[in-house]
């Protein structure tokens, strides 16, 4: 619509995003750009609630000792965050909360001294694990390693699920 004074009205876009993926894509194919332009693509992830379904918890008989798991992850762990073991070989043992929050240390620390990953350094030692089981199929487990010249503990919360531990909380210091 155009004034009396050469002005151009238009109606004002829409405020609220977009709710589906075709409401985006419709509102994309309306407002062509003149310049090419980046956006953000629109996800809708799934609640994680619906999609998996219950895991029964295994009782501490079933299981075996958590002492020489949670040293072997403590290990891993460690050569994740400093670039020295691919993180996909914790996928099995982890939940995927502790997964995410790997990604995003090892992502990070990776991007902070990249130079220092890829020197050879000394291998990651365990020093000591001490196992806590506070409730039936969930066990505690401290683990202290040598990381190079640094000492670090670690905290570990294993859960038996489907006759087998996995990581499901962890804590670096």
């Amino acid at each position: 619509m155009t004034t009396a004074t050469g002005i151009t009205l238009h109606p004002a876009p829409e405020s609220r995003p977009p709710e589906t993926f075709a409401d985006h894509a419709e509102l994309l194919r309306a407002t062509a750009p003149s310049a090419y332009v980046q956006g953000a693509l629109l996800f809708e992830f799934p609640d994680p609630v619906d999609d998996e379904p219950p895991r029964p918890r295994t009782p501490r008989r079933d299981l075996p000792d958590p002492a020489p798991l949670a040293a072997q992850l403590g290990q891993a762990v460690l050569e994740v965050v400093r670039g020295s073991r691919s993180l996909p070989q914790l996928v099995r043992w982890t939940t995927p909360e502790v997964y995410a929050g790997l990604a995003r240390r090892a992502t990070t620390s990776q991007r902070l001294s990249p130079a220092q990953a890829r020197t050879s350094r000394a291998p990651v030692r365990v020093r000591r694990v001490v196992i806590c089981e506070p409730a039936d199929g969930v066990a505690e487990a401290s683990v202290v390693v040598v990381d190079g010249t640094r000492v670090r503990a670690l905290a570990l919360r294993l859960v038996g699920v489907n006759g087998r531990w996995r990581l499901a909380d962890l804590a670096t210091g």
